[in-house]
């Protein structure tokens, strides 16, 4: 068999068994697994044993996954968070790069470099790939204040970094002049306005007519990505930068722990990047590193200068902003990895002849040691912050069950999505409860239970794509609403999410028979959804809070689960409350996580609140009541007709949520008399 490997087949075949295996010996070894193909790639490397050549096949595919890197920091990046921390991450990519910068230089001056080698020289160490950001995503802290910061600062970093790398190419090869700056500013500008500005609004477009199609919105995602990567090459950018911005672009409409999130992972994780880091890995060549005495100088001072200017960049930012200590080591560790920058950086150098051989060397040891070095951080440190975060929420008395009452399937997959982000608001590990009753005679119901089964099949499949687990229930009763009152009750449910078509039958009848019966006789939390447009396209979230709402047991949680609805949505969010005391609304919302800001807003009556709020609702428009049951202090007659005016106006998105009662009513004193849930007049609730 000729060495090395020319045969795809088997080329690609060793590289899939590497990527099993060595994960698994690092995971014995207690190192991040990141770091193993790194390894690998080292001694199977042109280098190492040249079992594999670093061919065209090798470069593509890890590029290809070094896109996904940034692409995937990019849609996860919380933008709201990165609005409030706007001035850390502008601080911290100044900090991240003029220092390593400063520091190069003057190191490429001591080395006898030129002016302009020494630049570009120090440009190698200003830029970074947040190649521990995967450890980061699976530890679930990628919206920490800190890892924020770092993101947010990679724009900026490498956008310098690569515009020091183009201006300097041109002045190597004597193109310096007023039509290479012209036309570099007219091209980056035209490039951004594009990916940021055209691109949401095709985005939004495109997903409102896919119609789930898992498969169409994964490759037009995909599309997004590598055009953004290929325009940036035209504008004399590198292609990492257009994969970021291309993320940014898609931020919002690609939201956490759905199905085309998960694809997109999985994509990534388990095949594109392990290539990048097997690709780095065959880059390095452990022979020349004691070559001369000058050469183990620089391999020495390289690394030292590299690492040394990251970590004061870290630890100066986290100290101004009061970060914790984990925070400030989870920040050096993203920043800390040269890989993508620093290679395009450092063989353009070489290129141009700025560069020699004994650079090109030392440089392979940096991306080594910092490919090694970053992930181990944000790894161990990383595994700290997610602690202390999970240990906030670990005082919950019940398991947080989801129960989805499943009839039409053209609106399965919208109560999963919403699902998905009820799910992921209460941060509950149980799966969801799809759950279809069907009404015959349970001696003759054979038949149709086996074919309502055939129909929550396909919520299994929806839910695979999103990696979330759901147990499927039948129940056969006669009374719809007693079936789902009896599955909510055997199976612990905590929330229940049902569909509703905007009809109601009978004049006092709120949705419906087979609603009102069971939100009368249970007391779990429920949400009652009218969605016709994809979550990921709602761009605002208006509450409707009724007056003494903020008296009810249950406020804070359903302020909780809003906020955290609109959060993973990246919507903006409205709350009009209706003749009340705004200072209490605030107050309660500051307490509860996540920090969304709330924009109250006081509503004289009803009347203005159907005149000139609700008729001035868009289509990406999420509007959501919370509501009150019968006898409740929250209680109010206009909450019976609510739903129907809202139906009546064809709102296309709209919850009412019912916070969680108390179990049982207190009903000493009445005992042999039924008492009204209500005793007042409707006058009496508007003093």
């Amino acid at each position: 068999m000729p060495i090395p490997l020319k045969e795809p087949v088997l080329i690609f075949g060793l590289a899939v068994l590497i990527f099993l295996l060595f994960p698994i010996l690092m995971g014995k070894l207690k190192v991040p697994a990141i770091i193993g193909p790194i390894i690998a790639g080292i001694i199977i490397g042109p280098n190492g044993l040249e079992i594999l050549a670093r061919d065209s096949t090798i470069e593509l595919l890890g590029t290809v996954g070094l896109l996904f890197i940034m692409f995937i920091a990019g849609l996860e990046l919380d933008l709201d968070g990165f609005k409030r921390y706007r001035n850390r991450s502008i601080l911290f990519g100044l900090l991240t790069f003029s220092i390593p910068l400063i520091l190069g230089v003057i190191l490429g001056l001591w080395l006898n470099l030129s002016i302009l080698s020494a630049i570009l020289f120090g440009t190698i160490f200003s830029s970074h790939t947040p190649l521990g950001y995967p450890a980061i995503s699976r530890l679930g802290i990628a919206k920490n204040k800190a890892v924020t910061t770092v993101i947010g600062g990679t724009l900026l970093t490498d956008s310098l970094a690569m515009l020091f790398l183009a201006v300097i190419t041109g002045a190597a090869e004597g193109h310096l002049n007023f039509g290479f700056w012209m036309y570099l500013i007219i091209a980056t500008t035209l490039f951004a306005v594009v990916v940021l500005l055209i691109t949401p609004s095709l985005t939004k477009w495109f997903f409102k007519r896919s119609n789930n199609e898992g498969t169409i919105e994964f490759n037009f995602v995909l599309a997004i990505l590598f055009v953004a990567g290929a325009i940036s090459l035209f504008v004399g950018l590198e292609p990492i930068i257009g994969a970021f911005l291309a993320g940014l672009a898609l931020n919002r409409y690609i939201y956490d722990h759905g199905p085309l999130m998960n694809r997109i992972r999985f994509t990534a994780n388990a095949l594109f990047i392990p290539f990048f880091l097997l690709s780095v890995g065959m880059l390095m060549d452990l022979r020349v590193l004691v070559t001369s005495s000058d050469a183990i100088l620089l391999t020495l001072l390289i690394p030292i200068v590299a690492i040394g200017s990251k970590l004061f960049a870290s630890w100066t930012t986290g100290k101004v902003y009061g970060y914790s200590t984990a925070e400030r080591k989870v920040m050096f560790g993203l920043s800390t990895s040269h890989a993508a920058a620093t290679l395009a950086i450092t063989l353009v150098g070489y290129r141009l002849g700025l560069f020699d051989q004994q650079i090109i060397n030392a440089v392979i040891i940096i991306i080594l040691v910092t490919c090694i070095m970053g992930p181990y951080f944000c790894e161990k440190y990383g595994r700290k912050l997610a602690i202390a975060r999970e240990e906030s929420v670990m005082d919950e008395t019940l398991p947080e069950r989801i129960l989805i009452p499943m009839v039409n399937p053209d609106t399965m997959e919208s109560l999963l999505d919403l699902g998905f982000v009820v799910k992921n608001a209460k941060k509950t590990e149980e799966p969801l409860y799809p759950l279809s009753v069907v009404q015959k005679d349970l001696k003759q119901a054979n038949n149709e239970v086996a074919q309502a089964e055939r129909m929550l099949e396909h919520s299994v499949m929806y839910a695979s794509g999103a990696d979330v687990a759901v147990k499927l229930l039948t129940r056969v009763d006669y009374n719809i609403g007693r079936g789902i009152e009896r599955a909510a009750t055997e199976e612990r449910i905590t929330t229940i999410i049902v569909g509703w078509d905007g009809k109601s039958e009978g004049g006092r009848k709120i949705f419906g028979r087979v609603i009102d019966n069971f939100l009368e006789h249970t007391y779990q939390r429920l949400l009652i959804t009218t969605i016709k447009q994809p979550l990921n396209t709602i761009e605002r979230v208006i509450l409707l809070l009724p007056n003494n709402i903020v008296h009810k047991p249950g406020f804070a949680d359903s302020i909780s689960i809003m906020k955290s609805i609109a959060s993973q949505l990246s919507a903006t969010t409205k709350g009009l409350v209706i003749r009340d005391d705004l200072d209490m609304y605030e107050k309660t919302s500051q307490q509860v996580h996540p920090n969304v800001k709330i924009e109250f807003e006081s509503i004289d009556s009803w009347n203005s609140f159907y005149k000139n709020h609700l008729n001035n609702v868009k289509s990406t428009d999420l509007v959501i009541v919370l509501s009150a049951r019968r006898g409740t202090v929250a209680w109010h007659p206009e909450l019976e007709a609510l739903p129907k005016k809202i139906a009546s106006m064809n709102l296309e998105n709209f919850i009412v949520f019912y916070p969680t009662e108390m179990k049982e009513t207190d009903i000493r004193g009445s005992r042999g008399t039924e008492i009204p849930k209500e005793l007042l007049f409707k006058k009496d609730y508007d003093d």
